[in-house]
């Protein structure tokens, strides 16, 4: 039998061929020969001083997903070991220019016993990096519609859970309008109280699942990280979690609640990735004056800190660029959505968001600045029943729900109302055909099995073009709802609400 000498592969080997040649003896891995494509490929020389089981560190040879390549499992090894031709699909050069070259290599024992392995090193890093595109937006599309079942999941959790918390706060207030114990009367609003913080909750899940539309009104920031806390220290267990709200006003600004309470959670989320399973967060709320104006309070500001290693320099320009992460292996893999996130909600309230690295390149403050409302929102004591606006005549109240039927037409009669009450869509529209003349205004629930609220409502204006319809729901004001109020629908309330919200409510649409 005949053995190759090392100058009869050399002869066989093409210099200048567009793939990478690499050849070493047997068993050991001593280098016979490399050509030029390969020290392209490699970004380095061949090495005489690498041997068998030393491959992976010398050359930058890691893994797909950024792991050191196991010397166990290198192309030259497994030809050895199988004895046949060896295709390895998931190397990775990490190149000292920084460059990452993705590679197949194709390994083929030469020689009977083998004497010798060529390997063939192919540069397919287009190809790789058209799959992880396809992989990502297969990712993308799976996590959306993840969302979307969230978000129906969230939307039918709101609707029962908020139609239950409606009944005990509806009831509650009437209850107190007519109480005289002052203790009695105390625990009846605390009960609204505890209703309130359960709506809250809701609206949180809603917001999560990014159900809903942008709406201008007062927030308290104060206020949203006080609601969220329990929360966050649950996320960020094992992480020592510390509060500052210092914002004058309760930090009150124009804007959507749910949005903000979004830009908290998905700052959060980032500080305790930094921090891993120790360290500390804070979340702090402060003013921000403008030096050419004397109000010391024109900006609100957001800060969370964490005390990990930091935002290196070379990248704190695209961390709020979409779908850029640097989570790119393990269970906490990033979306790279997080931070563009929250920068897109700050840009939609006419705010900014920054970066302050910290000391020795530790430790990072995302500050996010949102103007100040220009009215501080007062504080009011709570309102009487005898405070609220009374009228007269019939309300038809539609709800398939029992319980939300009762207790709305029950608050009704407190402000005065005669009510006539109907169980579904259908049966509203006969009661309305019938007398519709001594209707002032219907309560109807947008939500309902076979005749749906907005069926219902052109229905009712088919009969009467100037019908007054109250919508409620357990949802909050999103599409759907703008949907049915761009038809023509008087006015909106999002259960649960007050016998103080249904008060003003009625009296704006029956005047």
């Amino acid at each position: 039998m005949t053995t190759p000498s090392d100058h009869d592969i050399v002869l066989a080997l093409g210099e200048d061929l567009p793939v990478g040649l690499w050849v070493a003896r047997a068993p050991n891995g001593e280098l016979v020969y490399a050509n030029r494509t390969f020290v392209e490929i490699m970004g380095t020389v061949a090495r005489q001083d690498v041997r068998v089981g030393g491959y992976a560190e010398p050359y930058g040879i890691y893994t797909r997903d950024g792991a050191l390549y196991p010397e166990d499992r290198m192309p030259f090894v497994r030809a050895l070991i199988e004895r046949r031709v060896i295709v390895a699909d998931d190397l990775t050069i990490h190149r000292r220019d920084g460059k990452r070259v993705d590679i197949r290599a194709v390994a083929r024992p030469i020689g009977e016993p083998i004497t010798h392995v060529i390997i063939a090193f192919f540069d397919v890093s287009r190809e790789v990096e058209a799959e992880r595109a396809r992989a990502e937006s297969e990712q993308r599309l799976r996590r959306a519609q993840r969302l979307e079942a969230i978000g129906t999941l969230a939307g039918g959790i709101a609707h029962d859970f908020n139609n239950l918390i409606f009944g005990i706060k509806m009831i509650a207030a009437e209850l107190a309008a007519t109480e005289t114990d002052p203790k009695r009367r105390e625990a009846m609003e605390l009960i609204d109280d505890i209703t309130e913080r359960s709506a809250t909750l809701t609206r949180s899940l809603l917001g999560f699942a990014r159900r809903g539309k942008h709406r201008a009104m007062p927030v308290s920031v104060n206020d949203v990280v006080t609601a969220m806390s329990e929360l966050l220290i649950r996320t960020l267990a094992g992480v020592e979690l510390t509060f500052e709200l210092e914002a004058s006003d309760r930090g009150t600004v124009v804007g959507d609640q749910s949005q903000i309470e979004q830009v908290i959670m998905n700052l959060v989320l980032n500080a305790r990735d930094a921090v891993q399973a120790s360290g500390r967060v804070v979340v702090r709320t402060s003013d921000l004056g403008s030096p050419s104006d004397p109000d010391p309070a024109r900006f609100v500001v957001l800060e969370i800190k964490d005390d990990g290693p930091g935002i290196p320099a070379a990248i704190r320009d695209r961390v709020f660029e979409p779908y850029f992460t640097t989570k790119t292996t393990g269970p906490e893999r990033g979306t790279g959505m997080g931070l563009a996130t929250v920068f897109g909600i700050a840009e939609s309230h006419g705010g900014s968001v920054e970066i302050d690295a910290g000391l020795g390149g530790r430790g990072t403050t995302m500050r996010v600045v949102l103007p100040a409302a220009s009215r501080p929102t007062v504080v009011k004591s709570r309102p009487t029943v005898a405070d609220l606006p009374k009228g007269t005549g019939m309300i038809l109240v539609v709800d398939d729900d029992q319980m939300v039927r009762k207790v709305v037409s029950s608050s009704l009669g407190v402000l005065g109302y005669e009510t006539v009450e109907a169980t579904s869509g259908a049966e509203a529209v006969e009661i309305y055909r019938q007398r519709h003349d001594e209707i002032r205004a219907v309560v109807l629930d947008m939500v309902m099995p076979g005749m749906t609220g907005r069926a219902t409502y052109l229905a009712l204006r088919d009969i009467d073009p100037g019908v007054a319809v109250l919508l409620m729901s357990g949802h909050t004001h999103n599409e759907h709802v703008q949907e049915i109020l761009d038809l023509g629908v008087r006015n909106f309330v999002s259960k649960p609400y007050s016998i103080g919200t249904l008060a003003k409510a009625i009296a704006e649409i029956v005047q």
